[in-house]
């Protein structure tokens, strides 16, 4: 199901985009209303349109029985988008959001990245175009992608990942860029707002002939609604393509993103209460920052060959520098009021460049009632630089030299097959080898620690697709999960020395339906997308913060957990008459993450995600491009510990959204949290927690943003 997105009818037809892809031949998506004659082996959901960048390929990917949803990127030009967390608000499963409002966000997939500090937010795997970002161990600590650079993205939850290669326990999100060929030659962005919020994009494209080419231009400035949370982020976005046939495409890209942010750190329950909003005194003094510079080239093929098969493949290069001082100095006073002063024990900024190779080709091939993707992933990432002392964001003596390979290959294979008229059977696995390679040394005393290991994996898949109705359809699936540690949770093993982790793995099973309505444009018009699953997990990595050092974690792996959840997007387009409606949407999920008699932990809730999480709006919209609305949030109450001892409490907000689009212009404004409640946004997570643990970081208060957005 797509997320709804402009106008009544283009929210109808977005919304079965997806739908559409899983139930119908690819020639399907050409426009045209069913026909009473169609072929009684094809499913047809109605009316869909059609745009230049969602083609052949895109509904593809999301030809699975299981949770996808797609984001038309034309929707965060509706409403505040600054980060992903804003992006990703109204896709169920998915729980992320911002500590202060900057990029630097927790996520967390169908209940990945429960973790202690959620440093390298592993668990889902990021591709932009295709092509895999996630570094090659599986982290996406440096950089989330840019929202506002993507003209639609697919998020595949969990299992469903498998026609990206990907089979972690949060799945994979697709970014895909915006061209000339699908986009106006020349737009002008100007967004402002609370807390000192600038920001201004600008592109500029043009075909001509086989060629084209787009440039955008992003600055973006704010102050945070919390002390010491600045941030200020440029950055330039390019791609050019030459089809050098009808059949064939060469496209290239480009971007650099420089982004500088300050980081306020967490606070203890008192602290909290006092004031949400300060920061916490050590990020202060040891001014907490993560500044990423990042230069991306990468180039891909599409060619269509006559048979109707398809290739893709790709290769990509990304250098992130980072800049990122997080523990400000423990002092300990060793002869408490003796002669000799506080001795510093710890503290910690790394300094690192980070470079990542990756690869991608594609080969989907299409005979009798077979639709066969065959796939496979490359990467390798090298980190080189060190940890240092921390004297107030300064580098005060190199403490470790880090030296971190990571490399992978994920193959994979699936058919989607039509055994009947009404019934598409989905069945493949994907392989994976991934190695990683620690080597850190301590420069006092020259030992090397060395945490190496290999991993490798089969993990198959099956799962049916049952049409119900031309319009709707019921799945199920069965699939084995897998994910290797990164090499932060290696070198921050528990057990020290050069000990490894082993990879995660367990089964998830998951039943679901969606669908649609069809009918006159007068009549109400329904959506729908809801899924049931269930997954053991075996060796899950958890973290818990290392006493002895604060703002570091100390990794193990877990017996057994259990993931379960339900993940429903509702919505629905309810004509007035005079051309007024009203367009509700409400993304809903439900979450049973926890232990599974654990000696330490016996059946505990998983800390970090809420029980529940329901987000939705009411839109008026009418045909002269006008919509207002309300916006709510209904979040449950959240674990800080894996002992269950500290809770944190549930919250409900309000928020307000009004625009007005043209044909050449649009305008929006939008208010966040109306009524101002106090709540806690995101927090780290402890074995045992207690009041005085400085683990609290607060939601965004009242707030107003608005953008104005001019195409031509």
């Amino acid at each position: 199901m797509s997320i709804p997105s402009r106008t009544a009818m283009r929210s109808s037809c977005l919304s079965v985009a997806v739908l559409a892809a899983l139930s119908s031949p690819l020639t399907a998506f050409a426009g045209d209303p069913p026909s009473n004659e169609a072929d009684p082996q094809v499913t047809t959901l109605g009316k869909v349109e059609v745009r230049a960048d969602k083609d052949a390929v895109q509904a593809e990917r999301a030809l699975t029985p299981g949770g996808v949803t797609v984001i038309d990127g034309e929707t965060f030009q509706q409403r505040a988008v600054s980060n992903m967390a804003d992006a990703l608000r109204y896709v169920p499963g998915v729980f992320t959001q911002s500590g202060t409002g900057g990029d630097a966000i927790f996520i967390s997939s169908r209940g990945s990245n429960l973790d202690a500090t959620n440093y390298d937010s592993n668990g889902i795997k990021l591709f932009q175009d295709g092509l895999p970002v996630t570094t090659a161990d599986g982290n996406n600590h440096n950089r989330f992608l840019d929202p506002l650079a993507a003209r639609h993205a697919i998020v595949a939850r969990g299992a469903n990942a498998l026609t990206y290669g990907a089979s972690n326990l949060g799945g994979a999100i697709d970014f895909v860029s915006p061209t000339a060929r699908n986009s106006a030659p020349m737009q002008l962005f100007f967004g402002v707002g609370s807390h000192g919020q600038r920001n201004a994009r600008a592109t500029v494209g043009g075909v001509s002939g086989t060629l084209d080419g787009q440039v955008t231009l992003d600055h973006l400035r704010r102050d945070g609604y919390r002390d010491h949370s600045r941030q200020e982020r440029a950055g330039l976005y390019a791609n050019g393509g030459w089809q050098v046939s009808d059949a064939f495409e060469l496209r290239l890209f480009a971007t650099h993103v420089d982004s500088d942010e300050e980081l306020a750190g967490p606070l203890t329950r008192a602290q909290f209460e006092q004031d949400p909003y300060q920061a916490q005194a050590s990020a202060i003094s040891g001014n907490f920052q993560l500044n990423v510079k990042t230069d991306r080239l990468a180039a891909k093929g599409t060619w269509n060959l006559a048979s109707g098969n398809r290739v893709e493949f790709g290769l990509s290069h990304e250098r992130q520098d980072l800049y990122h001082p997080i523990v400000d100095k423990i002092m300990v006073d060793f002869d408490g009021p003796g002669p000799m002063p506080p001795v510093e024990v710890f503290s910690l900024l790394k300094n690192t460049q980070q470079r990542t190779w990756g690869g991608m080709f594609r080969y989907n091939a299409k005979f009798g009632d077979h639709d066969v993707l065959a796939g496979l992933n490359i990467a390798n990432t090298h980190e080189t630089g060190g940890l240092h002392r921390n004297d107030g964001g300064q580098r005060n003596g190199l403490r470790t030299i880090v030296d971190n390979r990571s490399d992978s290959v994920e193959v994979f294979l699936v058919d989607r097959w039509k055994i009947a008229p009404a019934w598409t059977l989905v069945y493949g696995a994907q392989g994976v080898i991934t190695g990683r390679d620690v080597r850190n040394t301590d420069v006092a005393s020259g030992v090397l620690r060395n945490p190496k290991a290999d991993y490798a994996a089969f993990n198959p898949r099956i799962g049916v697709i049952r049409a119900l109705t031309p319009a709707s359809e019921a799945f199920a699936s069965v699939s084995r999960l897998h994910e290797a540690p990164t090499t932060f949770e290696l070198q921050d093993d528990v057990r020290g020395g050069d000990a490894t982790l082993d990879a995660m793995h367990g089964s998830a099973a998951e039943i679901g339906v969606r669908g649609n309505t069809i009918g006159p444009t007068d009549a109400i018009r329904w959506q729908w997308d809801a899924s049931l699953y269930y997954a053991r997990i075996h060796d899950e990595i958890l973290s818990i913060d290392n006493i002895a050092a604060p703002g570091t974690s100390l990794s193990t792996n877990v017996d057994r957990t259990v993931h379960a959840g339900i993940e429903a997007l509702l919505g629905a387009s309810i004509p007035l008459g005079g051309g007024h409606r009203i367009e509700p949407l409400v993304s809903a999920t439900y979450n049973a993450f926890s232990f599974d008699d654990d000696a330490a932990y016996a059946n505990n809730r998983l800390p970090a995600a809420p029980r529940h999480a329901i987000r939705g709006e009411v839109m008026y919209r009418n045909d002269k491009g006008f919509f207002a609305g309300p916006t709510f949030d209904v979040v449950g109450a959240r674990y800080a510990d894996f002992s269950n001892t500290y809770r944190v409490g549930s919250y409900q907000l309000l928020g307000l959204r009004v625009g007005f689009e043209r044909e050449r212009w649009e305008v929006f404004g939008e208010v966040r949290n109306l009524l101002d409640e106090e709540y806690v946004g995101v927090f780290s997570v402890l074995d045992r927690a207690s009041a005085g643990s400085a683990i609290l970081q607060a939601g965004e208060p009242r707030s107003v943003y608005a953008g104005l957005r001019w195409r031509w």
